[in-house]
């Protein structure tokens, strides 16, 4: 762990508020606090302000950072949140993620220059979810989870023998095309090597690829991706799969970066 560093929650919305107030909850709870987070905002309706309002002068800072709603646009609105935070180490989830309550510290225990962090993520079933949504009182989140999930076993000793033995580096695209379980709504990393490659690929639109796009560049320029199995462990609620109008086009943005490997998009 580095010690004295701040640390900035970037969180991605789209409308769904209980949804944010949900992850605004828990990481009130969080025994390592951020020391902000950021609602990356991609043109949710007004509700959304009253819920990030709700969480203000609280254990932490909380800003919100909109962008016009002109369609799926994850990538420029998690580098306008990213350029506005002020921690140096960055942690991005998405809004509909429920968090244990070790999920900063276990982040931040790994945290290295050069290295990209993903996470642990436990899919909820549809009857899960509906447990936790209906449910009001203080013990909602435990209700959802009581089905034995190894997943979701937290264990110091297993995270770090893993984490050894995880590194990937950009040699690894000479044996294959993708590198599975890419996924930003849990995934964290230094803000000095996001700026070393210019963030999220703002020629990305719609759902796909984006974040193994900016995996492939952040390889590519030197760094390395480690995974974090048995550690910051997210719940993620159940949902209907986002539309795939655009992978095609976007895969393709994803293949010239591999054969230019790219280490900056603009």
């Amino acid at each position: 762990m580095i010690e004295g560093i701040k640390i900035s929650v970037i969180i991605a919305v789209y409308n769904k508020k209980e949804q944010l107030r949900n992850i605004l909850k828990c990481l009130l709870k969080q025994n390592e606090k951020p020391f902000e987070v950021i609602v990356a905002d991609d043109g949710s309706k007004e509700d959304i302000k009253g819920v990030i309002s709700e969480f203000e002068n609280r254990y932490f800072k909380i800003k919100h950072a909109f962008q016009e709603d002109l369609g799926f646009r994850a990538a420029k609105s998690r580098n306008k949140a990213i350029c506005e935070a002020k921690g140096q180490y960055i942690i991005i989830i998405d809004g509909d993620m429920i968090l244990k309550k070790h999920f900063v510290k276990d982040h931040l225990k790994f945290a290295q220059k050069g290295v990209l962090l993903q996470g642990s993520r436990v899919i909820l079933d549809e009857k899960q979810t509906q447990i936790m949504l209906q449910e009001k009182s203080k013990t909602a989140y435990t209700l959802a989870f009581k089905k034995f999930n190894l997943k979701a076993f937290r264990c110091i000793f297993l995270a770090k023998l893993i984490y050894k033995y995880s590194c990937l580096k950009a040699d690894i695209f000479k044996k294959k095309e993708l590198i599975s379980g890419v996924k930003s709504c849990n995934m964290s990393f230094f803000k000095s090597d996001f700026e070393a490659i210019d963030g999220f690929n703002e020629k990305f639109t719609g759902w796909g690829r984006e974040d193994s796009e900016f995996v492939a560049r952040f390889l590519f320029n030197g760094g390395c991706l480690r995974r974090l199995k048995f550690a910051a462990i997210a719940y993620h609620i159940y949902h209907q799969e986002n539309t795939k109008a655009m992978l095609e086009n976007n895969h393709e943005l994803y293949l010239q970066t591999l054969k230019e490997q790219k280490t900056t998009w603009l």
